[in-house]
């Protein structure tokens, strides 16, 4: 936006990077900031329904503080940069619900998430929480006890989930940057059908201290925006070890394949063609298979029903009434899963990481559908795949399941016009390699094939 008149361009349509530079440079104020972005919330998210509590108080104190660090001359990386977070990470003074009716009995967080400190220390403004699917455990953001969120390219459509509410709230311009969390698809699915950059870091890469768990050993947590330049910044800021923004400018030719096989089986012909307009862009003519994904679809499967059943157990047994009917009778069967099948869904992870490490001496990126269909009707029971009829919740995570299961990072680029909705394509690299697939995602960016413009009015 070189040349444009900042004053002249609602300021919930800049992007993370414009806002901390232009508030760094004093050219506008956090202050200035964070009241355009509460005036969108309080005219949008009635109907959206993307936020479970605001923090306006602590967020204008918040602000103002900026605008005095930098009135001394500091210079934080997300100067004024509003933030919110989905409704699992702890936010001072607020509850921690995880989208539940059960934990609403307990008192509000005494202290931020690690994650949400990170980037207030950095100049952020903590906006409130987000709505979600209870516990995580879903892909529709369609909660029982707070509402479904709603599309904003189609207020009649599903989000996505679990993290519905971070990837609506940054397609609609209530925050340009959001955290939510993906155990088996939970970024990539909602950014996809939001038309939104999303990024599922490797496993272990983000801090999640005081982010409610479900399953520990598939559990990420990471960033929603409108630019790969705003999620290489805050994945620095919260990772806190060598950058990665500063690297994805480069023009690196890297090697991209398409995955094919498991992830084009099934898939919409809209679905198919984003992905191959992405490859053409990248010059990437190769196609590949990841042995067994389907496999691993069914592995993680049982890993989640079974480390999510333990958790929740106690609660199962004394407040069975009080969880949401999408959610119990699969919390449910997980903890009676036989302990011999989940010692067998690892084993058989072991050896799928290792194939996918083999197909990484060949490729430094792979790509894939993201969801096999655009968004669909909140409500929809099922849908086709592949001729067949099957439940919508657990199948728009068809694609995704498999590269959590093994902690890989991916980067969901949105992809416009291949239909009148919205659809992702997952920029897929090896562990620890996030500086490759925000690259891939940042160059798709520059030449036009991938953006994230604001929803709705001005």
């Amino acid at each position: 936006m070189a040349g444009d008149d900042l004053r002249t361009i609602p300021l919930h349509r800049l992007s993370a990077t414009t806002i901390a530079g232009t508030v760094a440079a004093q050219q506008i104020s956090a202050t200035e900031v964070l009241e355009d972005h509460i005036d969108r919330i309080r005219a949008l998210d009635p109907a959206l329904n993307c936020f479970t509590d605001l923090c306006l108080d602590r967020a204008r104190a918040a602000a103002a503080t900026v605008d005095a660090r930098i009135a001394t001359g500091e210079c934080p990386k997300l100067a004024g940069v509003p933030v919110a977070v989905k409704n699992l990470f702890n936010v001072s003074g607020l509850k921690t619900r995880a989208g539940s009716k059960i934990l609403r009995d307990q008192p509000p967080a005494t202290h931020d998430a690690e994650a949400l400190a990170r980037l207030v220390k950095a100049g952020a403004v903590p906006l409130g929480t987000l709505n979600m699917d209870e516990f995580a455990y879903g892909f529709v953001t369609e909660n029982t006890h707070d509402g479904p969120t709603r599309n904003p390219h189609d207020p009649t459509r599903s989000a996505g989930g679990s993290s519905g509410g971070s990837a609506a709230a940054v397609a609609a311009g209530l925050a340009p940057l959001t955290l939510g969390s993906d155990t088996n698809g939970s970024i990539r699915v909602p950014a996809a059908l939001c038309g939104v950059f999303g990024l599922k870091p490797t496993y272990g890469a983000l801090p999640r201290e005081g982010s409610f768990p479900f399953v520990d050993s598939l559990d990420h947590v990471g960033p929603f925006a409108r630019s790969a330049a705003d999620l290489a910044i805050a994945f620095d800021v919260m990772h806190g070890g060598a950058p990665v923004a500063p690297a994805i400018a480069d023009a690196v030719p890297y090697r991209v394949a398409v995955l094919d096989g498991w992830f084009s089986h099934g898939a919409t012909e809209a679905a198919l063609e984003a992905v191959d307009r992405v490859a053409r862009a990248l010059g990437a003519d190769t196609r590949t298979e990841l042995p067994e994904a389907r496999r691993a679809r069914a592995a993680a499967f049982c890993i989640t029903a079974a480390e999510g059943g333990t958790l929740h157990l106690d609660r199962l047994r004394t407040r069975a009434g009080d969880f949401d009917p999408a959610t119990r009778p699969r919390l449910l069967a997980g903890a009676l899963l036989p302990a011999a099948i989940v010692q067998q869904a690892q084993r058989f992870r072991a050896w799928f990481a290792a194939e996918a490490s083999r197909l990484f001496e060949r490729h430094d990126a792979l790509l894939a559908p993201a969801t096999p269909c655009p968004a669909p009707v909140l409500g929809q029971a099922t849908m086709e795949i592949a001729g067949e009829t099957v439940p919508v919740r657990p199948h728009l995570g068809l694609y995704t399941q498999p590269i959590s299961f093994i902690g890989l990072p991916v980067v969901v680029v949105p992809v416009h016009g291949v239909g009148p909705l919205p659809l992702g394509v997952q920029v897929i690299a090896a562990p620890g390699c996030e500086s490759v697939a925000l690259a891939i995602a940042h160059r798709l960016e520059r030449d036009g094939i991938c953006a994230a413009p604001v929803v709705g009015p001005s």
